[in-house]
């Protein structure tokens, strides 16, 4: 598999500092279903955008990512999201 740049940002000041690397094509922004969340993937589309970055929201079956590990566990939760990745990402990141 080939080195790919990954990262991660928890909060609303690390999403303000993030630098999208050279290269990146494409951005996966899981966020909960609220307010907060909901404001936070308009904002980081937008910066995405605005940078030539495909970004892409991934939604929860339930309330969030952590309900849906807890309750449908890594199977389902990896074959709910393998439906809204791009086909060649689903490929990369997730089993089998």
């Amino acid at each position: 598999m080939p080195a790919l740049p990954v990262a991660a940002a928890t909060s609303a000041n690390h999403l303000a500092g993030l630098i999208f690397p050279s290269g990146c094509r494409r951005l996966y922004i899981a966020a909960d279903a609220d307010a907060a969340g909901r404001h936070g993937i308009e904002r980081l589309s937008q910066r995405a955008g605005a940078a030539g970055v495909l970004a892409l929201e991934l939604r929860p079956r339930l309330g969030d990512f952590n309900d849906d590990l807890r309750h449908l566990g890594p199977t389902h939760l990896a074959a709910w999201l393998s439906d809204q990745l791009v086909p060649e990402d689903a490929r990369l990141f997730l089993p089998s």
